[in-house]
Parts: structure tokens; sequence; C-alpha cells
């Protein structure tokens, strides 16, 4: 299996879980098969890939290691040593969404949805939620507000904008869909598929503790996804208790709780699109996770896609750029070279650039345009 150069990858997706990582390499645009060289001191396997001439590196939690800032931190300082030539990143998978029904309008974040982390007003777009300091009379006072969390790339806060204009100006479906459409598509085991409005059930909790089923009409098929934008909480805890969820939510005006976005903030500075999974309750259950990191992914995808990277490869990368090349997959392989006494091994784009390599019956011939 060939070897990948680090220094090609200008994009970091991270996918804590193994769910996400594998919808990110499903989104790709061509999956490439080789394998970064490590050495003793490298902790973690990256799998790469490319999206609108991005060289993509999907970056993942080992399996069986705890989730978390601590561990999101430790993988996010890998992946900046290791790849050289990052250029930004997106944290992409799934959280608990934080509805608020009293409220005007209603913020009614459903099951499948997508949460985008935004500043609102005086609250960052992270809120790193258990990073402060108790108080004898006030209780717990965040640090800064979470603002000595960094922020993301102003390109990725750019493309972010342009999607939301596309959406007003367009006035119709959420053009990420696509992207989820062909993945599912693809999808012979239906994973990722919707469970179904019919199995999203919200319960509010009464001061005494009790619950009540919420009542809410199915959606529409064309408003069946909705994407919210706001500030994001991440902690350490896996929160699964109603009220402590609403207590943060009121307090920092959070849409979403996750784990892992104040660990890597502050290594790479990164945009974080979470799908909704749970609310964050005592009902918590794995059965929404494809489908939620499906559309967190799907979205994703429409941030890469608003960003057309220019190409940066002098004449003098064009035998690193063969070798990349070498390694995509083989569902992307060019044929047109077989019946003429040359055997393709990749016909297309690579970081900007369109790319054939191959080998002739002589000798081995590389052509680049």
């Amino acid at each position: 299996m060939p070897d990948l150069d680090p220094a090609l990858y200008t994009v970091v997706w991270i996918a804590p879980l193994p769910i996400e990582a594998e919808v990110a390499l499903r989104m790709m645009d061509n999956r490439h098969t080789g394998r970064f060289p490590m050495s003793r001191g490298d902790d973690y396997v990256f799998r790469a890939g490319d999206i609108n001439g991005h060289n993509i590196v999907v970056a993942t939690l080992p399996v069986g290691q705890e989730y978390g800032t601590g561990s999101a931190a430790a993988l996010a300082s890998q992946a900046k040593k290791f790849f050289p030539n990052l250029w930004f990143g997106l944290l992409v998978g799934v959280a608990a969404g934080l509805p608020s029904l009293s409220r005007e309008p209603p913020r009614d974040i459903r099951l499948g949805d997508i949460l985008v982390a935004l500043r609102e007003g005086d609250v960052a777009a992270l809120v790193a939620y258990d990073l402060g300091k108790e108080m004898t009379h006030n209780g717990f006072e965040l640090l800064r507000l979470g603002h000595a969390l960094a922020n993301p790339d102003p390109v990725v806060m750019s493309a972010i904008g342009s999607i939301q204009l596309d959406v007003k100006l367009n006035k119709s479906a959420q053009l990420f869909l696509q992207y989820y459409e062909s993945m599912k598509n693809e999808d012979k085991d239906g994973t990722f598929l919707d469970p179904g409005q019919e199995h999203d059930m919200l319960y509010e909790t009464a001061d005494d503790g009790t619950e009540k089923l919420v009542t809410r009409l199915p959606r529409s098929a064309s408003q069946r996804t909705r994407v919210w934008y706001g500030p994001i909480g991440s902690g350490d805890k896996l929160l699964k208790n109603a009220s402590k969820r609403d207590d943060l939510r009121d307090k920092y005006n959070i849409i979403g709780l996750e784990m892992e976005a104040a660990g890597t903030m502050n290594r790479i500075p990164v945009g974080v699109i979470r799908g909704v999974c749970d609310y964050g309750d005592m009902h918590k259950n794995k059965r929404w996770q494809p489908y939620a990191a499906a559309m967190a992914a799907a979205y994703a995808k429409a941030v890469l896609n608003e960003v057309r990277p220019r190409s940066t490869l002098a004449a003098g990368d064009a035998t690193r750029t063969a070798e990349v090349g070498a390694s995509r997959s083989g569902e992307h392989l060019g044929q047109a070279g077989e019946a003429g006494g040359i055997r393709s091994v990749f016909n297309g784009p690579i970081s900007g650039r369109n790319v054939f390599a191959g080998n002739s019956m002589t000798g081995t011939t590389m052509n680049f345009s």
C-alpha cells in the first residue's frame, strides 16, 4: 500500500466516534487508500480523501478510548504536528440538542437537525460550560463566558455565512441535502436512514422531576431538516440530566451540548457542526446517531464546497502529487488507457489539478494538466 505525504493535506476533519469517521469517509469525492508513514510516538492512524480539490485528513479516536475534551485535545495536537500545512479544520459529529419551546419564536430543535456553532451576542460560539471556578456566593462562574476558546478560521465562518445567504435567496430546501441523498443511495444496509419522526420523543421536566411527553406536529418532507446557529456547550460530562440540561440552556443560551470542541479549539480552531441525536436526558440512546452524523457530514461537505482552493503545488511537486494519485480508491480509477497498452492508476483532481498517472508497457509515463 503506497505512502501518503502529510505535507499535501490542508484540511482536518475531526470525527471522534467511529460512526462519525465512517460517514466522513463516505462523503469524500475520492478516498485515498494509501496510509501515512508512522513512527514511535505517532498514536493515531489517520485516513484521507478529498472534496472539491481539498486534500482532507480524517482524524478519529482509537476504538475503546474514552471520549471527552482531553482525548480530543490529544488528537488535535498530534494532527497539527503531523500535518504541517493545515489550513483549517472541521469538528463534525453528533450532539445533544436543546429545544426551548417557551421562547419567542420557539426553538423547536428536533432529532436529525443540524447545529452550527456561532457567536450570539456576548456569548461565544463554543461555551466550555465546566471550565471555570466555584464562587462562594454566586455558584459556578464560567471562565470568561467561553471566550478563552479560539475562534474558527474566518474562511469557515465565511463559508457558513454563504450557505445561510444561499438558503435565504433561493428560498428552497437546504442545498446540502443533496450530499446526504447521494450518500444514502450508496448505503446498501440502510444504516443512515431517517429513523422516522414518530420516534422523535421530547419530554419536558417539571420542577418536581416529573416528565411529560411533548406533542409536536410532524414536519413536512420539505421542512424535515432545520439548521440552527448559535452557541454550543462543550464539556467532559455526558449529560443525561434534564434539569441540568435546561439550566445550561437558559443560563448560556446554548443550542446543544457536545464533548470534544473545548479540547480541540485551542489546538486547531475548528468549525463545529453537529447533528442532533438526543436531547441530553435519561432517554438518550444511539438509535439516531448514524442519521444525525450523516446530516452533519452533509453540511460539512457543503462548507468545503463553498471554499474553492487555489492551486498551490509547484512543478517540482509533481512526483509527490502522482504518488498521492496512485493511492486513490479503485472506484475512481480511469479506464480509458487500458486498451491502448497504458494501465491507468488515477484520473481525477488533486489539490485543484487534473492528474493522470499511468504505466506504459515500455516504462512509466505521467501526464499533468
